[in-house]
This record gives C-alpha cells, structure tokens and sequence, in this order.
C-alpha cells in the first residue's frame, strides 16, 4: 500500500506567559491504510480517532510541547496504546500541560521513525522552543515543521523558551539545505515548500522577531 500524509484540522486554544488565543491546528497523520503515526495530537483525540479510520496508531510525535500540539496526546496514547514521543529538552513545557504524565518515549536528532515502510528522520531544531523538532520524510517530499517554520517564516520566539536567532540557525541548517522541492507541512496553515522560503531568509533576519 502506498503511504501518504493525511491532513486534520482541530481548534481550540495556546496558553503560554499568562495569556490565552484561539488557534486551528494541523494534525498530521503519516501511513497507509493499515498503520500511522500521528504528529501533534492538538485538542480534540476523539476527532484524530475518527481520522484515522481504525488504522493501527504507531505512535503520538510531539514537534514540540507548546499546549496546543499535545494537550490532546494523553487520551489519544490511552485511547490507542501508542506512545507519546517528546524530545526532552521540552520536558518542562509538557509539564505545564500534563505534570501528572510524562511521554512515553524520546526524540534524538537523527533518530528514524518507520511507519508503512516509510522512514522519517528526526531534526531537532530548537528556537521556537529548545526540544523542537521536524520530521523528514523524503519518500514523500515532506518535512513537518511544526512551528519552526511555516509559509512566509519562522515560527515565534517572543515567549517564554524561544530564541530568534537560533530557530534561524536550525531553519538554515536544517531545513533550507532540503531539496527546493520538499514540502513544508508546518502545525499551522497552508503548506509551502523549502524552495518558497529559502530566498526570504535575509529578510526574515533582518525583521529579527
């Protein structure tokens, strides 16, 4: 069976420094029609349940702790048996969330995660939080960015855990040495490619955020 990248749109809201916003995420869910893995499990486990249409759950990936990409991964690790995977360096923004249940597994740069014979590679890009990652799936032209970058730039470092110059460090070292081709599927909006952002990285710089 072919492997494919599913796409689940969910809402609910971010919380971080004492401030609360309304926030659509995107749930992407990796595999055939046998067995997945779900990456961010934001906000609602019933409705990421129903999208993966009795596929086997592999495992729940976190790009990050932010509480609006895994407020929802407990009940879909309860719900499924998968294991909830985090890279540590976000381990006291998990807490935030869920301080009475840790992730079931680690991240490490580099680290290989195979799901309908498909390989995705670990890329730990700190600055929009320190144990951010991405997930390249070349097999598929894919990168999920999580919030490291999205159409039109780099996620935010304005708040707690973040740093600008280091999420430009990790899109630049990372993610813009990625074929021009690959696809960018970020946790928020539309997708775009590693060829549409490369050139707006100067730009980026020079805005700082």
């Amino acid at each position: 069976m072919t492997a494919r990248v599913d796409l689940l749109v969910t809402s609910g809201t971010f919380s971080l420094d004492g401030g609360t916003w309304e926030v659509d995420n995107n749930v992407w869910i990796v595999g055939d029609d046998e067995e997945a893995i779900v990456v961010d499990a934001a906000h609602d486990a019933d409705a990421i349940i129903a999208a993966l249409g009795g596929r086997t759950l592999r495992a729940v990936v976190c790009t990050h702790a932010h509480n609006d990409h895994i407020d929802a991964a407990p009940a879909l690790a309860d719900a499924t048996g998968a294991p909830v995977l985090l890279h540590p360096d976000d381990l006291p923004l998990w807490k935030q969330t869920h301080p009475g249940r840790a992730p079931d597994g680690e991240l490490a740069d580099g680290q290989t995660l195979t799901v309908a014979c498909v390989a995705l590679t670990v890329l730990h890009t700190p600055g929009h939080a320190p144990g951010a990652v991405c997930l390249h799936a070349p097999e598929l032209d894919t990168v999920l960015t999580g919030d490291t970058l999205f159409r039109g730039g780099p996620g935010a470092t304005g708040r707690s855990f973040s740093d600008f110059p280091t999420i430009i460090d990790s899109i630049r070292g990372r993610l813009l040495t990625l074929p021009p081709g690959t696809l960018v599927r970020p946790g928020h909006g539309e997708t775009t490619t590693i060829g549409a952002e490369a050139p707006h990285l100067q730009e980026w710089i020079d805005r700082g955020h």
